[in-house]
């Protein structure tokens, strides 16, 4: 009877994949707003009906795919840190990820332009689960140097540079899954409480990285204005408790920033105005370092 049950969840797994990446395909050439079961069903010569086993909805599907994104973008997050030699964890966020009722407009509340995704977890954005194709990887890192800040580096600001990258480097191997997440919000989806923790993964290692700047005074962060103390004191309470005010609210404008230059590289909007984006992303994510206080 096991190896009975056993045989059918593993046949119930290939039919998951077969229907996800049909889905994915779909997401490539039409575009989420226009993804339909009936027509995964179709391309895969299965009945609606039987589809319907497997994802009842196509919001359902939705969930799937964005799931799958969030947490290869976080697995290729953690493993460049990992690849520093790093030794700390990019573990769980300090305090439970505040949700909203915003729905799929925003993967966090302080993520530029979050669409499809996911359900608002805070600017912190926290695998294994990978996105069709190849496994997340963060790429080949440069050679290490001091004059390189991409490189990997046993510095805050070295690990922080190498972390942005690897988000750049997904993205760009991942441009569909990247839009989906991080694009325009899909029309009458509302993303649920599952998106959160995966939406969560990968900012939960840059936040790992501030952590440990902050453990080892390594990071002075920016002076905290008159007028945000209050926002400054929220953030920190609901995303990350045991760091400064001062930091955490720095940390979401970086975090905007990132995002910022990641999509405007994959949306094409840097077409004809950079023409070294690897050399523009990498110092820019270093003064990004530098504007948050991280000293070396």
């Amino acid at each position: 009877m096991t190896t009975v049950r056993g045989a059918r969840a593993r046949a119930r797994d290939e039919v998951t994949a077969a229907i996800k990446d049909e889905a994915r395909r779909q997401l490539a050439a039409e575009g989420a707003a226009k993804l339909s079961l009936r027509a995964v069903a179709r391309e895969l010569g299965m009945v609606s009906s039987a589809l319907y086993r497997y994802f009842p909805s196509r919001d359902d599907l939705l969930t799937a795919l964005i799931v799958d994104a969030y947490d290869a973008l976080g697995a290729a997050a953690e493993a460049a840190l990992h690849a520093t030699g790093a030794a700390f964890s990019a573990g769980a966020p300090a305090a439970a990820p505040v949700t909203s009722d915003t729905g799929a407009s925003a993967a966090t509340r302080a993520t530029p332009g979050a669409g499809a995704s996911a359900a608002s977890p805070g600017p912190a954005v926290p695998g294994a689960s990978a996105t069709p194709g190849a496994p997340p990887t963060a790429g080949a890192p440069p050679t290490p140097g001091a004059s390189d800040p991409g490189g990997p580096q046993v510095t805050p600001r070295g690990w922080w540079v190498v972390v942005c990258r690897a988000v750049r480097e997904w993205a760009k191997a991942h441009p569909h899954e990247y839009a989906l997440i991080y694009g325009s919000p899909v029309p009458g989806y509302s993303a649920p409480q599952a998106t959160v923790a995966p939406a969560s993964r990968a900012a939960h290692v840059l936040l790992a990285v501030l952590r440990e700047a902050h453990r080892t005074d390594g990071v002075a962060p920016p002076p905290l204005a008159a007028d945000l103390r209050a926002e400054g004191e929220r953030l920190a309470a609901e995303l990350a408790p045991d760091l400064p005010p001062a930091l955490v609210l720095a940390f979401v404008g970086a975090w905007c920033q990132l995002f910022g230059l990641v999509s405007f590289e994959v949306f094409g909007h840097f077409h004809r105005v950079v023409e070294d984006p690897e050399a523009f992303f990498t110092h820019a994510a270093d003064r990004l370092g530098r504007d948050l206080g991280l000293l070396r």
